[in-house]
C-alpha cells in the first residue's frame, strides 16, 4: 500500500482519538463528555472506566508513530478500543452508534497490516 495513503490514514486516527481521548481525560467539551459518560454508564461502566479508555486511546494515538513494537503495540490499542466500543454500541445501543468505531476498526486494521505486518509475522 502506498505509503502516502498509510501516513494519511495514521494522521485521521491520530487527530480522531487525540479529540476522543482529550475529551474522555479532561472533559473539556461538555455536551460530548457527558453524552460519552452517558453511554459508560449504560454499559455499567463508571468515570475511572472512561478515564481508562481515555488514556489507552491517548497512548494508542501517540506510539502509533513509533518504530517496530511500540508503533505497532498503538495500533493494536486503537484496534482495541475500536473493538470494545463496537461490541458495547452492538450490545446496549443500535448499530448505527457504533459506525465512528467501525471506521477507526477499519482504519486501524489498515495501519497494523501496511507498516507493521512483516513485523508481527516474524515475531511469531
Amino acid at each position: 500500500m502506498n505509503s502516502t495513503v498509510v501516513t494519511v490514514i495514521s494522521v485521521l486516527l491520530t487527530v480522531f482519538f487525540v479529540f476522543a481521548s482529550s475529551i474522555k481525560i479532561l472533559g473539556w467539551h461538555k455536551y460530548i463528555f457527558e453524552t460519552q459518560l452517558e453511554f459508560f454508564k449504560k454499559y455499567g461502566l463508571n468515570r475511572t472506566f472512561m478515564h481508562v479508555v481515555g488514556f489507552v486511546e491517548l497512548f494508542g494515538a501517540v506510539a502509533l508513530w513509533f518504530p517496530g513494537y511500540i508503533g505497532a503495540t498503538g495500533a493494536l490499542a486503537l484496534l482495541g478500543t475500536s473493538v470494545g466500543a463496537i461490541v458495547c454500541h452492538l450490545y446496549f445501543d443500535t448499530w448505527k452508534d457504533g459506525i465512528p468505531a467501525m471506521v477507526t476498526l477499519a482504519l486501524s486494521v489498515v495501519v497494523l497490516y501496511a507498516k507493521y505486518h512483516a513485523l508481527l509475522v516474524q515475531s511469531l
